[in-house]
């Protein structure tokens, strides 16, 4: 085993927390994993790691090893990127997250043509609609809608969406068709809300005459996976706010309808996160060019539609 291997794998067992996790991140095996470690540990002459059946916890010379073990990779990275680009040749994994209907309307089609331009390189795309960790979970970049919380990343933006509040004609119905934020409340209205852990809004936020107000809306049921949510609107089982490249096609069939007309959501910012090491490796810069400019020409697409 290469000594780098070995770094490379010390630095995700460390930022991982598990042998396993890294292991499946480096997509090799626990004994693999394990070996690799311990050949480190071997080299070096001390404890990297603390191991209890319960936990794994990097010792005091773990920790100061693995500050000097990101340099060393993010200087073999960055010597790798120079050589691609000299060459105009990149090769290599790209590691990329992405919201779910962002992933799977716009980004997952797109790679197909973006990995036939450039067949050295690999795309593994994680959809999700938790926050995501770049350094933590091994991501080169990573796609969002919304406001980044992590000011020492780096941020390309896309567009700002146009937001929506919908929701099936049935439901409208039986329920009556609210005209603003302030009849949303009052109604009672059931409100399907996008909640994972660690989510941090709890309310909607809509355009009023005064400007941006806040509005305390409630429902019965809440899921982490925001086509779920289109799936329980589509059923009419309440109203969903929603970017409106997402249910674009069911605005269009009328399988959907605007609610709160006069009280419209905030539009969301749709952008790429990434480090400024990532930014210098030509095939990150690439892929984020290749989006961008097809983001961009979707989302503007979309929002022409009429609804």
């Amino acid at each position: 085993m290469s000594y780098l291997d070995n770094v490379r794998t010390f630095v995700r067992v460390y930022e991982l927390g598990s042998m396993s996790a890294a292991g499946r991140d480096l997509r090799i095996s626990p004994a693999v994993t394990s070996a690799r470690i311990a050949q480190l540990e071997e080299h070096l002459g001390v404890r990297l790691f603390q191991r209890t059946t319960r936990r794994l916890a990097p010792t005091e010379q773990g920790r100061v090893f693995y500050r000097g073990a990101r340099e060393i990779l993010e200087a073999v990275a960055a010597a790798e990127a120079q050589v691609v680009e000299i060459t105009e040749n990149p090769r290599g994994p790209l590691h990329v997250a992405a919201p779910l209907g962002l992933g799977r309307r716009l980004i997952a089609p797109l790679v197909p043509e973006f990995l036939d331009r450039y067949p050295e390189v690999t795309v593994r795309l994680r959809l999700s609609d938790r926050r995501v960790d770049l350094a933590a979970e091994g991501l080169d970049l990573a796609f969002f809608l919304g406001k980044p919380e992590d000011s020492n990343l780096r941020m390309r933006n896309i567009a700002d969406c146009r937001r929506i509040l919908c929701a099936a004609p049935e439901y409208i119905a039986a329920r009556g068709h609210p005209r603003s934020g302030w009849e949303l409340v009052k109604g009672g209205h059931e409100c399907l809300n996008l909640r994972y852990p660690g989510a941090t809004e709890f309310q909607w936020t809509l355009m009023t005459e005064d400007g941006p107000q806040r509005f305390r809306v409630s429902g019965r049921a809440e899921c982490d996976d925001g086509d779920v949510l289109t799936a329980w609107a589509l059923m009419g089982r309440g109203i969903v706010m929603k970017p409106v490249f997402e249910v674009a096609e069911h605005l269009a069939a009328g399988r959907l309808v605007p609610v709160a007309e006069e009280t419209p959501p905030e539009p969301v910012q749709m952008a790429m996160l990434f480090t400024h090491r990532r930014r210098q490796d030509p095939k990150t810069r690439l892929f984020m060019d290749f989006m961008a400019e097809r983001l961009g020409r979707a989302v503007r697409s979309a929002e022409a539609e009429p609804a």
